[in-house]
């Protein structure tokens, strides 16, 4: 932790009490009228909210740990918020606890508090992965000049991903790792529940309270969601995220790694009961988003965690899950959602079957380097696809889709080489399944949605990395331990 420096200590002390009084008023009264300044301008809750997030802000550049809680609960429950006033461009939340986070680990470094930059053989795959975005973003210059809304996005998605090497470094003890399980836990409950009132409210109340958000980036209208846009049709739960597939892709990432807890030996929290609760709301909020693509990858999630033993209730729960939702006429209408996804039934399927044959067009001009994240070349084409796969193939071609290729699975093997020493340790074995199932979620809820690589989707961007360091993280962990504690002769292939 960072504290003032010895001059200004010696400052203070030195001040009488009438100088010390003199301080603390002046500190006082520019409070007040900063104070008085914001509730003339925005409305009391905001400027309350502003004020706390100014007291917050100044405790997470002091502190490693609170700076990487402020990035979770930035991502989990603002995650499109700008700052209200333009500086060059204009900052988002994400920016600042970001910038906080990297900022307070390098005074780490530069103060002596940290040694020895731990890495895993994985990093090299995700460094060349990150040498490559970069050479697809100057190759695309040739068709376009990125505007800076662009050039910021960009930078800002390096920077998530470098919170791998990071991350990595920074959590080495198991006891870190568990912290932030409990911080996921605390920030999607929230989200999700969030996102349940609104979902409750009537839809005009609703409008009207998100809306308020606008002096901080959201929408100031039309925010409320439906199936294919429809008012007609079925409402979708959205919360702070505005977007429901995009709170469908967080909910489901962040509950499959937090619902190994509810039958851990050793859960983070000693209370299984709030585990339970807090899967229950967040399963109940990523239903109502209608996000197919979620939900199913969050089940494949489910049935990942239920192949290992002491987790195979999960399949029962499944089993029983699917087959009420399949006969209860409360749950018609949405198994009838399910069933177009597969059989084009429905307007938003038949449009993404056709951004998915304009998507292999440009991939047949294009194969190997794509076209960048500028433009295209050609009129007829456009990258945006409902597929993180495809857009990835779109914008950093196929060497780049398989540089990403090599570098997860490069991830999920170190992981398994991991797991020997994992399964018999009940410290790790909870959140390093939680970790890899949640990636695997991610994963597959990629194929059908693109947020995880969209340039203006920092959140899910910045949640996708964060999962793959936390995977590695509980690897890197797991395999130190272990190969100190056992001889070589008897280390054996990992069995799940």
């Amino acid at each position: 932790m960072l504290y003032l420096t010895n001059p200004l200590q010696d400052w203070i002390a030195r001040l009488d009490r009438r100088a010390y009084a003199l301080l603390i008023g002046t500190a006082l009264g520019v409070l007040g009228g900063v104070t008085g300044l914001l509730i003339a301008v925005f409305d009391p809750l905001i400027a309350f909210g502003l004020i706390v997030g100014v007291m917050l802000g100044l405790y997470v550049i002091t502190n490693v740990n609170a700076a990487l809680y402020g990035v979770i609960a930035v991502m989990a429950l603002v995650p499109f918020a700008t700052f209200p006033v333009k500086i060059v461009f204009t900052p988002t939340f994400m920016d600042a606890v970001m910038g906080a986070f990297f900022l307070v680990y390098a005074f780490q470094w530069m103060t002596g508090k940290r040694h020895f930059f731990r890495l895993t053989p994985v990093h090299g795959a995700i460094l060349l992965y990150l040498l490559w975005l970069i050479i697809s973003f100057v190759l695309g210059l040739r068709y376009a000049m990125p505007t800076p809304a662009i050039a910021r996005q960009f930078a800002e998605t390096l920077l998530s991903i470098s919170m791998v090497f990071v991350l990595v470094d920074l959590l080495r003890e198991p006891a870190a790792l568990r912290r932030l399980v409990l911080a996921v836990m605390i920030a999607v409950g929230a989200q999700a529940t969030v996102a349940l009132i609104l979902y409750a409210m009537n839809d005009a109340v609703a409008e009207r309270t998100l809306v308020r958000l606008a002096r901080f980036g959201y929408p100031n209208g039309g925010v409320i969601r439906y199936i294919e846009d429809n008012p007609a049709d079925a409402e979708r739960a959205i919360g702070t995220w505005v977007d429901p597939n995009a709170l469908g892709g967080f909910l489901a990432v962040a509950a499959t790694m937090i619902a190994p807890q509810v039958f851990a030996r050793r859960p983070v929290l000693r209370s299984r009961w709030i585990a339970w609760g807090v899967l229950g709301i967040v399963g109940l909020a990523l239903v109502l988003t209608l996000s197919r693509a979620s939900l199913l990858a969050f089940a494949i999630g489910l049935l990942f965690i239920g192949q290992v033993k002491g987790y195979r209730r999960f399949i029962t729960l499944i089993a029983l899950g699917g087959t009420l939702v399949l006969i209860l006429p409360q749950t018609q209408a949405y198994v009838g959602h399910f069933i177009n996804a597969f059989t084009a039934g429905d307007i938003s399927t038949q449009m993404r079957i056709g951004e998915y044959t304009d998507a292999f067009r440009l991939i047949r001009r294009y194969p190997f380097t794509g076209v960048g994240f500028t433009g295209t070349p050609d009129n007829d084409i456009y990258t945006d696809v409902a597929s993180m796969y495809l857009i990835m193939a779109n914008q950093i071609g196929l060497i780049g889709v398989g540089l990403f290729a090599l570098t997860l699975g490069s991830v999920f093997a170190y992981g398994r080489r991991a797991w020997q020493y994992v399964r018999d340790n009940p410290e790790l074995r909870s959140i390093h399944l939680g970790y890899h199932a949640a990636l695997l979620t991610a994963l597959i809820n990629a194929t059908a949605d693109l947020y995880f690589f969209r340039l203006d989707f920092q959140a899910s961007i910045t949640l996708f990395w964060l999962v793959v360091a936390l995977a590695l993280a509980s690897s890197r962990l797991a395999i130190e331990a272990g190969e100190q504690q056992t001889p070589p002769t008897l280390r054996t292939t990992p069995q799940i």
